[in-house]
Formats: structure tokens, C-alpha cells, sequence
């Protein structure tokens, strides 16, 4: 069915998030797919930088990493069958990125109820659905 399932997290925001993992878990699990998991950092503008101190980027990865990788840690999948990876920039597009990297099968979003914010700007799960070359799941 389905061998490799990109699945976007926000660390910020893990309600969303935590429905679309468990669907991808069960999906992989039918399949015996391998799960990779996505969370992207925002750009800081660059009229903040001389506000935060040199090493604010690094320690930002790396508290990103590990809060992505204990998430990753308690996804009952076999050994080898789970990765995380952290990016930097736009979420849709390192989002897709990441899934012609990886050459996704599918892409499991998750997503808020639609409101007027979102019809008037879009969303990334939007942009994510239309632009994808692999299958989109959305779960709200």
C-alpha cells in the first residue's frame, strides 16, 4: 500500500498533529511502511538577530531535534521503520521537498476546521494538497 509516509509535526501545536500520526502509524503498520516525521522552523527575520544571542539558532535545532526524536521514540513501529528530521524554512514547501527527497508515497497532514483566516490566506495542508506529486490524507 503505502512504503514511506511523510507525516508534518508542530511542536507547538501537537493536538493536530497527534491525529494525522496515528493514522499514518496505522497505515504503516498495514503496509509495514517506514514513517518519516517533518517539523519545520520558521526563518527568523533578520532585524531580530541582533536581539537573541549567537547561539539562539543552533539551540533551537537541537531542542526541535529532540523534541521531534521523543515523539518518534513512542511510535510503535519496528526498529528502523520511524526517522525524524528537522528543517528550516517555509512549511509547504520543505514539506514537499522533503517528500520528493524521501519519494513519498503518501503525505499525512493534519489540519484545523476551516475558518476565514484560512479562506481568504490558505493554509499550508492546502498548498501541501495541491502542489504534492505523492497522495495526500488530510485529518482533521
Amino acid at each position: 500500500m503505502f512504503n514511506t509516509i511523510l507525516v508534518p509535526v508542530d511542536l507547538a501545536e501537537t493536538e493536530a498533529s497527534s491525529l494525522a500520526l496515528e493514522r499514518a502509524i496505522e497505515l504503516a503498520k498495514i503496509s509495514n511502511g517506514h514513517l518519516r516525521l517533518i517539523y519545520i522552523r520558521s526563518v527568523m527575520p533578520v532585524t531580530y538577530m541582533e536581539f537573541v544571542p549567537q547561539s539562539f539558532d543552533t539551540e533551537q535545532q537541537v531542542e526541535c531535534e529532540q523534541k521531534l526524536a521523543e515523539i518518534a521514540a513512542k511510535v510503535p513501529l519496528p526498529a528502523g521503520h520511524v526517522s525524524a528530521v528537522v528543517r528550516m524554512g517555509s512549511i509547504y514547501n520543505e514539506v514537499l521537498d522533503e517528500a520528493d527527497k524521501m519519494k513519498a508515497d503518501l503525505i499525512v497532514v493534519g489540519s484545523h476546521r476551516p475558518s476565514m483566516a484560512t479562506y481568504l490566506l490558505g493554509s499550508n495542508a492546502s498548498a501541501i494538497v495541491r502542489h504534492a506529486q505523492a497522495s495526500v490524507l488530510v485529518i482533521r
